[in-house]
This record gives structure tokens, sequence and C-alpha cells, in this order.
């Protein structure tokens, strides 16, 4: 593969921290710099922002050609504006941080979400090469194109990657799924039950336990580690196992390719990918009485070995092409694959930001 020279400024931006950096041919070419956030004042806010991206460029030996980032929505990425954050106060009304940052250094400003971005870089330098390879490795002549990146913590991100190309959306909320339909509590959002706050509130309801713990606390608790209720602490996961595997099952049938999924609730993924699993798993039917397979595909769970090498194997044979003497491979085995992120959430979506930039200035 050709190396790519071109250098581009990042930025993963946080409620209490906002780290910079650049990147060069999938690569951190910095000391990442870390500045803290302010969210109620946006002078300083803006100013904070500039003198990040400056002290980057003043690191770099060359000059770079972009920023390219994740920042929270809601938002018009496409025109670089943020609108009404609920945990950055200060854009409130709409900010043009796009064009600002643009008029400062010069440069082409691209911004996105972090589930988009995620998707983005686990499609580009992630997951779908890496199954990709091991297909190939294994002699199936099945490779994948498609992909739907989930990211579980604070809420229920996601993106979608069709062809190597990411799904924006005409009003660039493309591969959204937080708002879906929760399908315990369906006068709510998905992500009433798929977010850290979930598991907190899981755990608190079935244990009686109303102290401050964290998703990492319950995890602990889970694990025997830690005093606490292990069956409620289990229950917690399991639950947003099962009520993410139904939005992600109406999602993939769309898209059909794989899922990888990150973010920091991902660490409790022994006890999410099972339920999940089960609901991919599950099916459906019709007035008649008919049941079958709620995906057309069958699902594997990927981190299993056994499975991983099931998916893998496939029903690889060759069919003759009719009136010559040549054959074809042929793999009639329809199926996809849960994957946890191997690199990281945080990883995947610098890369994201960056192939993004990339892809953006080579239009």
């Amino acid at each position: 593969m050709k190396k790519e020279n071109r250098i581009v400024m990042t930025l993963d931006a946080g409620g209490t921290n906002l780290v910079f950096s650049a990147i060069c041919d999938n690569e951190e070419i910095v000391t990442p710099i870390r500045l803290r956030s302010e969210v109620n004042d946006l002078d300083v806010c803006l100013q904070t922002l500039l003198q990040g991206f400056k002290q980057v460029k003043e690191a770099l030996k060359e000059e770079p050609v972009a920023i390219s980032f994740a920042f929270p929505g809601p938002a018009d990425y496409e025109a670089g504006i943020i609108g009404d954050l609920p945990n950055f106060p200060c854009f409130r009304g709409g900010v043009a941080l796009g064009p600002f940052l643009q008029e400062h250094f010069g440069i082409p400003v691209f911004i996105n979400n972090d589930g988009s971005l995620f998707a983005y870089g686990e499609a580009l330098a992630g997951v779908l090469p890496d199954i990709n390879r091991k297909l190939k490795d294994a002699g199936s002549c099945k490779q994948y194109h498609n992909l739907l990146g989930i990211t579980l913590g604070t809420g229920f991100g996601a993106g979608v990657v069709i062809n190597g190309e990411l799904l924006i959306g005409d009003n660039g909320t493309g591969g959204d799924v937080w708002c879906c339909r929760n399908k315990k509590y369906p006068d709510y959002i998905v992500e009433e039950s798929v977010s850290i706050r979930a598991v907190k509130r899981v755990y608190a309801e079935k244990s009686g336990d109303m102290a401050a713990l964290t998703p990492k606390d319950i995890f602990d608790i889970a694990e025997g580690i830690r005093p606490g209720n292990h069956q409620a602490a289990i229950a917690a996961f399991e639950e947003l196992g099962e009520i993410a595997g139904d939005t992600i099952a109406s999602a993939i049938t769309l898209v059909d390719g794989l899922i990888v999924i990150g973010g920091g609730l991902s660490g409790a993924s022994k006890y999410i990918l099972p339920a999940l699993m089960r609901e991919l798993s599950g099916t459906t039917g019709m007035m008649n009485g008919n049941r079958f397979a709620r995906l057309q595909m069958k699902p594997f769970n990927l981190e299993d070995p056994d499975e991983l090498q099931e998916f893998l194997k496939g029903l690889v044979k060759q069919v003759q092409i009719p009136g010559t003497n040549r054959w074809v491979d042929y793999d009639p085995y329809k199926r996809i694959g849960v994957a946890i992120s191997k690199q990281g959430a945080s990883r995947s979506i610098a890369l994201g930001a960056y192939q993004y930039a990339l892809a953006k200035l080579n239009l």
C-alpha cells in the first residue's frame, strides 16, 4: 500500500478534556496535548480550541492539510455548525465552529459525530480489513464491504459504512440509532436502556443499592472482586445487551454487513454479547403461524473461537459455468459477524477522522 504523507490535525472532544493530536499514514505523530474543556464560556472554549491546535501545529515538521475531528451533536456537520449541546451549554443557539477554525488556520475543517467516525475507522483500518484478511487466509471467497459500528458508553452511538463510503444522510443523521424505540419501554428512546445511566439504573433497581456506583464498579461486582449483588450486576449488562440487540437487529437488516462494538461499556462484553447475540438469533413470524429467523443471515459471535472458525470456513464450493470447462467459487452461506473493536474506540475515531478528511480532500 502506498505511503500517505499528508498530515491531519485531530481532536478528541469531551466534556472534561480536549485532546489534540495529528495523524499521518494512520499513525499518531505528535505527543497528544490535553487541555481542560470549558463548556460554559464560549470565548474561553474557542480560545482553548485555537491554543490546542496551535500547539500541535508547532510540533509538526510539515504543514497539515486539514483539521478533522468528532464533536457532539446535534449539528450540521457538513456546514461545520454545532447546535444545542446538552454537555456544552456555551454552544446553544448554534456556533459555526468549522468555519471559525478554517478562518484561523487556513485549511479545510471536517467535523462529524463520534459514532460515524468510529465506524469509518473500523471499516478502513480496523475490524473490516482484519476479518477480510482472515477470510482470505482461510481460503474463503467471501469478502465484506459494509459495516455497522456501535459505541456503548455515555450514549448509544452508531455509524454505517457502505462500500467504503460513510453514510452521512441528507440531514447529517445517517446511522443514528440512539432515538430508536426501546423494546422494553416503547414510550422511550432505546438509549435509556443502552448507556452508562442505564447500567447504573438497572443495577440499583434489581439490587436495591442506591450507592453512586460506576459501570466499572458494577462490572467488578459481576466479576466477584467487589462486594455487591452479583446477579443484579450481571442482569444490568444483560438487559443492555438484549435491548441493544433488538435495535441492532433492525439496523443490520438494512446494512447487511459486519457489526463492530466499541466504547467504554464494551469492556463488559462477556456479559453483554451473549444477550445481544440471543436477540440477533431470535425468531419472528407470520399470522398463519409460520416462524423463521429474524435475520436473513446467521449472526456469529466473532469473539468466540469456535464461532469464528465456522464463520471463516463458510460453505465454499465450486459451480461450473454452463457450456464451459471453467468453475467459479461460490459460498451460499449468508452470515454476518459481531466483533469487539481491537484498537479501541478512541483510536478508531481518530483514524476515521483522518481517513474522512483525506476522502473529502480527494473529491
